[in-house]
């Protein structure tokens, strides 16, 4: 008997399968009798949970990542991309890579309380700082929790250089801190653009804002003055994948100025939670789909190398190289981000809160895009 894949209206993954470090599994089968009503589930709701963080900047020493210090108010996303590396950080914490991601949020209440506390360490030397580095930073808890708006305050007080990257209009909500930061070198932004079919992103990323909404978030960023550039990532062979010129040119119309992309990977159980959403969406084409994955990663679904795992190897993988380098150099756009500036930086005043005791420990940040996956 087959697994069943259910599609749950505003969620992208179609299963929800054990984490990797649990002894037990539980699967939905086809086993002949009708159909349960339960089985045309309404969108399961998303529940937050307290995560009670001690620290809130990361550190990596990925050499293919272009940040040393990064910080995720949130993980879990519900945005729903099936395509997530991030999905299997969810494993650490009990839960599934797959519908749990999505729908089992933890927020870090005390995260700006944390970071102004770091920041004012004796020991603490500035450098760019990175936000929404796993788990969009601006997903829709956080119209309601703000934790991202108070990260963003301290960064402004303190006059601390920060990067983001995002897939959400929800940061224009924030351009009254950020405008101000960018005229002083102290900030830039990325924004995601997968795909310019609202179809495709509906069930690409079904919680996230349409193509259009976000082509509007990158004229508003430029409008504001914060530099900001594109993210094609991830690029998917024949599923957005024909799409990348398309991607570039409206991106750059609507004033992005560099751009990056990054070819699917599929650590862990992002495998399954992803073939299972291709073989319910287009099974017509899984079959080609993962070939030309596995073509890119030398016969595996996942190659986690550095210098390879963002880019494959192989003809696919050049050639997807020589067809965005082509459309930079027509575009006149470049992969080279802002240098931001350290040198005005104001360390706060030490003594800040060290954020709440007595909550529920759980699992580390896993890196931002690390050896981990």
């Amino acid at each position: 008997m087959q697994p069943i894949a259910i599609v749950r209206k505003g969620r992208g993954a179609v299963s929800n399968p054990a984490g990797r470090f649990e002894r037990d599994a539980r699967e939905r089968v086809d086993d002949g009798w009708p159909a349960d009503e339960d089985d045309a589930l309404a969108p399961p709701a998303t529940v937050v949970s307290p995560d009670a963080a001690r620290s809130v900047i990361t550190r990596n020493t990925s050499p293919d990542i272009g940040f040393d210090a990064s910080i995720n108010p949130y993980r879990g996303c519900e945005h729903g991309c099936v395509y997530c590396y991030a999905r299997p950080g969810h494993a650490f914490l009990g839960l599934s890579p797959g519908l749990d991601f999505e729908t089992r949020l933890f927020a870090k209440h005390e995260v700006a309380a944390l970071l102004e506390a770091e920041l004012a360490a004796p020991r603490y030397r500035c450098e760019p700082i990175a936000i929404g580095t796993v788990t969009d930073a601006w997903q829709p808890v956080e119209r309601a929790l703000r934790l991202t708006r108070g990260c963003l305050e301290v960064f402004a007080r303190t006059r601390h250089p920060v990067s983001l990257i995002t897939k959400s209009s929800g940061v224009e909500r924030d351009l009254d801190l950020l405008g101000p930061m960018a005229r002083d070198g102290l900030a830039y932004a990325m924004v995601t653009v997968t795909t310019l079919d609202p179809a495709l992103s509906r069930i690409l990323e079904p919680r996230a804002p349409a193509p259009w909404r976000r082509l509007q978030t990158i004229r508003r960023l430029a409008d504001a003055g914060v530099p900001v550039g594109v993210s094609l990532a991830p690029v998917i062979p024949f599923v957005n994948e024909p799409e990348i010129e398309a991607i570039l040119d409206a991106a750059h119309e609507a004033g992005a100025r560099h751009a990056n992309y990054v070819v699917l990977r599929l650590p862990h159980e992002l495998v399954e939670v992803f073939h299972a959403w291709l073989g319910e969406h287009f099974p017509d084409r899984r079959a080609r789909v993962v070939a030309r994955l596995r073509d890119m990663r030398g016969g595996r679904d996942n190659d986690p190398r550095f210098g390879w795992r963002m880019r494959g190897v192989g003809p696919w993988a050049d050639m997807i190289r020589m067809r965005v380098d082509a459309r930079l150099r027509r575009l006149g756009m470049g992969r080279e981000r802002p240098t931001l500036r350290t040198d005005l930086f104001e360390p706060p005043a030490a003594g800040v809160p060290a954020g709440r005791r007595g909550a529920v420990r759980v699992a580390p940040d896993p890196p931002a895009q690390g050896s981990l996956f």
